[in-house]
């Protein structure tokens, strides 16, 4: 079965003014399974938010392949950049009609995710008068609205309280289960990528580094020991240097969970 994201040899190298040039994605290699939850886990700057940026189609200048067929491309960001001078409604039919998504289907559309995420009697609240934790399930729900194949996710719940965050990562969750949609998940939260993720990819300076698939059944509850133990070999393997190899050039904590210790990864599909 073809992929529903397809990258080869992907490399990004920004250029700054006064000539000199830094590689921001390194020679990468990826196939997402449709229908796949893929988190990418890794610290700030090492160029997650730049490879969801090229499969969304905002950064059209790279060398290498970025193929995404798995229909349309949802983009979930870390704030919700709702329009304030419209209602929670008012941004839904907004992206609804900027996707042309027809019509007749909107208000279906609309009242599913809405319920899904708690949101069915806040339609015409303005986005100042709702929680942020709110604002950001709105958020989701725009994106959920137009049907997209492919859900792109940007570190999208850092910025809320842990229970606020816990209980959106429930949401969206049930809301995969039952649409079995294709999602990039991008994050710096062990926890959360061992929660949320089918397989798990690490990257560090612009290339992938490790790649694990997540062997806890489904569903999840978010107090399984598992998850926390998962997630501790995780963080152990990172290190306070977050991805500093041992001097003998090895990964620890690499056996227990499967984690492959190579440059690039060439993953196949889910």
């Amino acid at each position: 079965m073809k992929p529903a994201i397809h990258v080869a040899s992907l490399r990004k190298t920004f250029t700054a003014r006064d000539g000199s040039t830094r590689t921001v994605l390194k020679n990468l290699d990826l196939d997402v399974g449709a229908g796949e939850f893929l988190c990418i886990l890794g610290p700030s700057g090492c160029g997650k938010s730049t490879l969801l940026n090229v499969l969304a189609g905002l950064d059209k200048v790279y060398d290498g392949t970025a193929d995404v067929s798995g229909g349309r491309i949802g983009y979930l960001f870390q704030e919700p950049r709702l329009l304030p001078w419209l209602t929670a409604e008012g941004n839904l039919d907004f992206a609804l009609s900027s996707c042309r998504v027809p019509t007749k289907r909107w208000e279906q559309l609309k009242s599913r995710y809405l319920a899904m995420t708690g949101l069915s009697d806040y339609r015409n609240y303005y986005p100042h008068q709702i929680s942020g934790g709110m604002a950001q399930r709105l958020a989701l729900v725009r994106a959920l609205c137009v049907e997209p194949g492919i859900l792109l996710m940007d570190e999208p719940f850092s910025g809320l309280d842990e229970i606020t965050a816990r209980r959106i990562r429930t949401d969206l969750l049930t809301i995969w289960e039952e649409t079995r949609k294709t999602i990039v998940f991008v994050t710096h939260n062990a926890y959360e990528a061992c929660f949320l993720a089918d397989r798990i990819l690490v990257m560090m300076g612009g290339a992938f580094e490790q790649e694990m698939r997540v062997p806890i059944p489904r569903p999840r509850s978010y107090d399984d020991s598992a998850v926390f133990e998962l997630s501790r070999d995780v963080i152990r393997a990172f290190g306070d240097g977050m991805g500093r190899p041992t001097p003998a050039g090895r990964w620890p904590g690499n056996v227990a969970h499967g984690w492959s210790a190579t440059s690039t990864a060439t993953l196949p599909p889910a």
